[in-house]
Formats: C-alpha cells, sequence, structure tokens
C-alpha cells in the first residue's frame, strides 16, 4: 500500500485510515471481534487508526488501545475531543481546562504514551481559537501528542485558526476531517481549496453516504429501516421525503457508473474521495470482518477522467444533495438573536 505523507509532518500514512467509531456499544459490542478487525486492517497495510473519546462513551478508544498493545510502534493513532463525556458543565468543549483533563482520560483507555494525531472534533464559539490552539502546542512540546487537528470546520474557520497561530508564535491545526462522499461534495467549494493552500492533511468521512452508497437501498425497492442506521435516524431514510428520492435517484445512476468502470458501489464510492489531491486518507468505518474484507477487495480501484467526469454528471462539483449527517451548524442560523434586531434597533414603523 503506497503512504503518503500526512500535512507535511512528515508521518507517513495509508490511503485508507481503519475509522472505529462502530466499535463498542454502538455498533460492535464484541471487543475480541473489534480486535481481529483492527488486525485484520494492520496485516492488509493500513496503518492509521482513527477514534474519538466520545464513540461509544470512551468503549471505541479501549477497544483500540487492546488491539494496539503490541502493534503500537507501527500506527499513526488519531483520535479526537470536543463532545461532552458525562453530564455536567466544563466536561466538553475546546477549553484548556476540559482538553488538558480529556486528554490524560484519552491516553489511559488508549494504553498509551502519546496520541499522533490529536483532533479538535467540531468547532467551539465559547472558546478563542487562541486559547484551543494553545493547549494543543502545550501538548505537543510535553509530547502527549505529536502533531493536531481539526474536523468539520468551515473554511472561513480554517483560515482563522491558520492566522491566529501565526500571530501567536503558535503550532497550527496539521490536518482537517471532513465529510466527502458522491452524495455530498460541499467541501469542494471552499474546505478542500483551503487546506491545500495551507498544506494540510485531509482525512474524509462518511464515503458511504451514511448507507446510501452500500448499494443497500435502492429506487424502487422496499427499504429495511428494521436494522442499522435507519433505526437510529428514521426521518433520513423516509421514502417519501424529497431528500431521500433525490439520493436514491442519484444511487441508480451510480450503480451504472460502477458497472461502466468494473467495480461495485461501495468501491466506486471509496475510490471517489482518493481521487481528489487535496484528500491524504479516506476512513472507513467497518463494524464486522466481512465489511471490512468487502471494502479491502477495492484498494486496486481507480478512477480514470472518463468514469469522474460522468460522475460530475450526477452529481456536479461542489454539490450536496443532502445535508452530511453529523456537520456542525454555526450559531449564525441556530441562535435567532444573532441574526435579528432586537425591538430598540428597528426602526420605527411609518406612520399612517
Amino acid at each position: 500500500m503506497r503512504h503518503r505523507v500526512l500535512g507535511g509532518t512528515g508521518i507517513e500514512v495509508s490511503p485508507y485510515c481503519l475509522g472505529t467509531m462502530m466499535f463498542g456499544s454502538v455498533g460492535n459490542a464484541d471487543h475480541d471481534d473489534c480486535v481481529r478487525i483492527i488486525h485484520a486492517a494492520l496485516d492488509e497495510g493500513i496503518n492509521f487508526v482513527d477514534t474519538a473519546d466520545m464513540y461509544s462513551a470512551g468503549e471505541s478508544e479501549t477497544i483500540v488501545g487492546k488491539a494496539l498493545k503490541d502493534r503500537r510502534d507501527d500506527v499513526v493513532l488519531a483520535t479526537k475531543v470536543h463532545f461532552p463525556m458525562g453530564d455536567g458543565p466544563n466536561r466538553g468543549g475546546n477549553s484548556r481546562r476540559w482538553i488538558i483533563r480529556e486528554v490524560e482520560e484519552s491516553l489511559r483507555r488508549l494504553g498509551t504514551d502519546w496520541i499522533d494525531l490529536y483532533q479538535v472534533h467540531r468547532p467551539d464559539h465559547t472558546t478563542d481559537l487562541e486559547e484551543t490552539l494553545s493547549v494543543l502546542t502545550d501538548l505537543v512540546r510535553q509530547g502527549k501528542i505529536r502533531a493536531f487537528g481539526c474536523s468539520t470546520f468551515p473554511a472561513d474557520e480554517i483560515v482563522e485558526a491558520y492566522h491566529v497561530a501565526d500571530r501567536r508564535g503558535l503550532q497550527r491545526f496539521r490536518t482537517e476531517q471532513p465529510p466527502y462522499s458522491l452524495l455530498a461534495r460541499g467541501v469542494e467549494t471552499h474546505v478542500l481549496p483551503v487546506t491545500q493552500r495551507l498544506g494540510m492533511g485531509v482525512l474524509t468521512w462518511s464515503p458511504l453516504g451514511s448507507g446510501f452508497l452500500t448499494g443497500r437501498y435502492r429506487k424502487g425497492r422496499p427499504l429495511d429501516l428494521s436494522s442499522g442506521r435507519p433505526t437510529l435516524h428514521p426521518a433520513r431514510f423516509d421514502p417519501s421525503a424529497p431528500r431521500t428520492a433525490a439520493k436514491l435517484e442519484a444511487v441508480e445512476q451510480l450503480v451504472a457508473v460502477a458497472e461502466e468502470v468494473g467495480c461495485t458501489l461501495p468501491e466506486l464510492a471509496i475510490a471517489f474521495p482518493l481521487a481528489h489531491p487535496a484528500v491524504t486518507s479516506v476512513i472507513i468505518g467497518p463494524r464486522t470482518m466481512d465489511q471490512l474484507r468487502s471494502t479491502l477487495k477495492g484498494m486496486s480501484v481507480t478512477l480514470d477522467d472518463a468514469a469522474l467526469d460522468r460522475i460530475d454528471e450526477i452529481v456536479p462539483p461542489g454539490t450536496d444533495i443532502y445535508p452530511p449527517d453529523g456537520v456542525w451548524t454555526p450559531r449564525s442560523l441556530t441562535t435567532p438573536s444573532l441574526r435579528r434586531r432586537t425591538p430598540a434597533d428597528r426602526p420605527a414603523a411609518a406612520p399612517r
């Protein structure tokens, strides 16, 4: 497996990154089976493993730690921080207080002395970027992390973080982890060009479009809503919803492209992000050994210009057929008071 350098760090990673969100109570609760899956991925040449503190409330990190007990030096290990870990205030976010505490918890669960890539899982507008970059820089200097990055940040915040680091003499985000798939190409507009200009590595997530690019859900066929993701988010799989219909329509056309290329739809889906020059590695997230083996069968698939042109016709560049699941929404959209004048600021009504 040919390796790629991660965001100018000199760290070389495989083009496939093993994502472990489905390891633990949320997905596969059999720790021994998850360890076998991780070992099988490593044996196939994957040297990059991504997890997060919040995956199954820390259980995923514990499983990864078990799997890497005797193989730590051969693996580039990434994890993330931000989402709440328990009840009460100050148990989440991007503050110095929380990151200092939670990195120790991640190190303990992972059974390691260092983390190769420590990522801020989402933006946090209650914390200054300088505060977050400062504590991450300290952790690099302490040797607890080797590099740090961000995940699902909008392009403007990536640029702002770069300039804050430059002005304050702090280390900067080396990577970004955005959602990117055949059905969700929005990051091509700003995020990927920005990461290229700044020399950042990119790990993309959700290449299978939350399951719609597995081939399991097809137009004109009954949708099985009894297991998997539909049980967690049934509204996203509602066959009467226009977005669901749009996804299913695109899938039918993409199946035809896969047949022309000579691969399966999932293989086409995973090959697609790797065709973009900004992308370093694509995160695959198997829950079972069969899913891992099926994914790895497509390692040799590469897409030529004819295939990519055909894809562009179906889903134009920069287009999201649906808003990717789990994407951060800015406060300017979620907080009405930030986009509405107060009564005192509103102009007086004209006399009638």
